[in-house]
């Protein structure tokens, strides 16, 4: 019986830490038929990822650098792409990109670039967005094929590079870890959390990008209003020092409880009843659609992939960005309305089965490698 030559797929992605992009890779390896794929996975630093991976058996390397377009590291990259004789090479993000393409086109390898969210946005100033949108454009237009993770993100792609041509993959949750009906540990009680308080969880990286001062201005708001209720925030991030500091300047650090991340993520959303991500762009935000799954009421800022996965007043709340009367009316409004929360937390965990498994997720991608390699 002649044995199937297994299809050799390289994940590549800029950092072991665990974040959206991180944890839609772990997925997207775990899930992939083992009949057919043999994913390898290349990171570009160490970190809880790496960790993941090796417990889950799939092959992990890392090149460090912490660069974008960093010419010292692609001949290592060429390197190592002859090494492990990749049929196919999967670059997650720019910076994964800029430092692989040159390495994979130069010996003739396919190379597919998810974008999970692009690397260009309003708050830039004008020159760098400038810049960016030129590289990404450069970039895009030398992969094999594109997937974009929201039709929001497909049309901005043509909007700003005027050619542009992806396939629309939508991120998808992983819902034997995220499961509504699991058994968790009671975190609430770990932090010291009163039984009786309602939990507004922050749980994703504190940047810029997700507008934690925001957060914390409108939860100073709400904490007038409201006395049993606690702001849990999970997250690493270069605006952590400034949040930290912002709770004690508006008199609620009494109020709020940072951590670092943690892996028990679904254990975390278990003892969360909001959860809010007020961010100022977004690709398709993995964090609402694991929040969703654990049956949780959603508040997240209306952008991008976000309000295709969100439908308003329904399977949770959208508001503007940087808009933190409506951020604070909107917490509000779910603090006082248990009838409510309870309506958006059945939706959320109904739309996500329905409609954002990250097994469907997985065959959809599958489908584009056996097209990328099928004969012309």
């Amino acid at each position: 019986m002649e044995t199937i030559k297994k299809i050799r797929v390289l994940q590549t992605i800029r950092q072991g830490k665990i974040g959206g992009g991180e944890s839609h890779v772990l997925d997207l390896v775990r899930y992939l038929d083992k009949n057919l794929f043999e994913p390898v996975v290349l990171s570009f630093t160490d970190g809880p990822m790496i960790t993941s991976l090796t417990q889950m058996g799939v092959p992990a390397h890392v090149i460090h650098t912490e660069r974008a377009f960093d010419i010292g590291v692609w001949k290592k990259v060429k390197q190592f792409l002859q090494a492990q004789q990749m049929d196919i090479v999967h670059v997650h993000g720019t910076r994964a990109n800029t430092n692989v393409l040159w390495a994979a086109r130069s010996l003739g390898l396919p190379v597919i670039y998810t974008i999970h969210g692009w690397s260009f946005h309003d708050s830039l100033p004008a020159w760098n967005r400038k810049a960016r949108i030129l590289a990404e454009k450069f970039i895009t237009r030398r992969t094999r094929l594109n997937i974009t993770v929201s039709d929001s993100n497909h049309r901005t792609g043509v909007r700003e590079f005027g050619s542009f041509k992806s396939t629309v993959v939508k991120n998808g949750v992983n819902l034997d870890k995220f499961d509504l009906e699991g058994t968790y540990p009671d975190v609430k009680a770990s932090y010291g959390i009163p039984a009786h308080h309602l939990v507004i969880g922050y749980i994703v990286r504190i940047t810029e990008q997700k507008d934690p001062l925001g957060m914390l201005r409108a939860y100073a708001h709400v904490c007038t209003n409201f006395k049993d209720v606690t702001l849990l925030m999970i997250g690493e991030g270069d605006l952590k020092a400034a949040a930290v500091q912002l709770a004690k300047d508006l008199g609620i650090a009494d109020r709020v409880i940072f951590d670092n991340f943690r892996q028990d993520v679904p254990a975390v959303l278990n003892a969360v009843d909001i959860y809010c991500l007020p961010s100022l762009w977004e690709g398709f935000p993995i964090g609402v659609l694991e929040a969703m799954a654990m049956g949780k009421a959603v508040i997240a800022s209306d952008v991008d992939g976000t309000r295709e996965a969100i439908e308003d007043e329904v399977s949770g709340l959208l508001v503007p960005p940087k808009d933190e009367g409506a951020l604070v009316a909107a917490l509000e409004r779910l603090l006082k309305d248990r009838a409510m929360r309870r309506y958006l937390q059945e939706n959320a965990g109904k739309s996500v089965k329905a409609k954002f498994d990250v097994r469907e997720m997985t065959h959809k991608i599958e489908t584009v490698y056996q097209q990328v390699l099928a004969p012309l």
